[in-house]
């Protein structure tokens, strides 16, 4: 469900969103049989990034052999492995930076950067074998009013079943899913109304971290819980996706141009996050 919601998101159509969300459950499934049977952490996220990336390769295969068309084929490439991100790691490290503990931010930075690196691998041996289609489409023609509806039930879901896969308490988990809906609503808007990507993220982030920390002030719910998943649902995939099979292929000038791009964004997300803080009394 996250998979095919953040897919959806990303602006990928239903057939990208179903093969999106099998790619994911079946890679979950996977992950979860490795760590059970002790295999290293990077390894299993590398073994998890290709089976989760190759089943939707294969699901999307068999749908278009069903006559169905998928156009908006990297959206849904990279959902299938957005439950890989070590989104607590990056996001503690964050924090820890700010409050001066720079021995444990360099500790988790570091193991977080080795997973995405294994993530990467993983998906760069299936781009290579599948031969992936990197073209962009445009997006889905729908009523505008039924766009943010969508988008709003999509926000919602994704980030509740993430916080869900991040093994979040339950009160905290709903209050993920009320947060990412407000602020990816936001951030969505603010593009939809010419705003570049990085500054709506950071006003998205921003937002997310007043309300997370004034929650865990109040109701002692824990910030850190509540943040990591509206923030991971941020990520711009389809940049991800395209700087990962850019660089594979050798593309130098295109590769650093979605690097830029998808850099930036993630930077926003990171300051809107560590702006929130300097409102907050401690």
């Amino acid at each position: 469900m996250a998979s095919g919601a953040f897919a959806f998101l990303n602006g990928a159509a239903a057939p990208e969103m179903i093969s999106a969300a099998l790619g994911g459950g079946i890679g979950q499934l996977f992950r979860a049989w490795l760590s059970r049977h002790h295999i290293g952490q990077y390894g299993t996220a590398a073994l998890s990034a290709i089976a989760a990336s190759g089943i939707y390769v294969l699901a999307a295969a068999l749908a278009q052999r069903a006559g169905l068309e998928l156009l908006h084929y990297p959206s849904g490439f990279i959902a299938s492995v957005l439950f890989l991100i070590p989104g607590f790691p990056l996001i503690a490290a964050l924090l820890d930076l700010l409050q001066h503990q720079t021995v444990a931010a360099v500790s988790r930075f570091a193991y977080g950067l080795m997973i995405l690196l294994a993530v990467a691998l993983g998906l760069s041996i299936v781009i290579e074998v599948g031969n992936v289609d990197i073209a962009r489409q445009p997006p889905l023609d729908l009523a505008y009013p039924l766009t943010l509806l969508l988008r709003a039930v999509a926000s919602f879901v994704a980030a509740c079943a993430f916080a869900m896969v991040f093994n979040t308490p339950l009160r905290a988990v709903l209050m993920a899913g009320l947060l990412a809906l407000v602020a990816n609503g936001l951030r969505l808007a603010l593009n939809d109304m010419g705003m570049m990507l990085a500054p709506a993220a950071f006003f998205a982030a921003f937002l997310i971290g007043l309300v997370a920390l004034g929650v865990d002030e109040r109701f002692n719910v824990p910030r850190l819980a509540m943040t990591v998943a509206p923030i991971v649902i941020m990520i711009p995939g389809v940049y991800v996706f395209e700087m990962i099979v850019l660089f594979n292929r050798g593309q130098m000038q295109q590769a650093l141009q979605a690097s830029a791009v998808c850099g930036f964004a993630i930077g926003g997300l990171a300051m809107g996050l560590a702006t929130a803080r300097f409102f907050i009394r401690r």
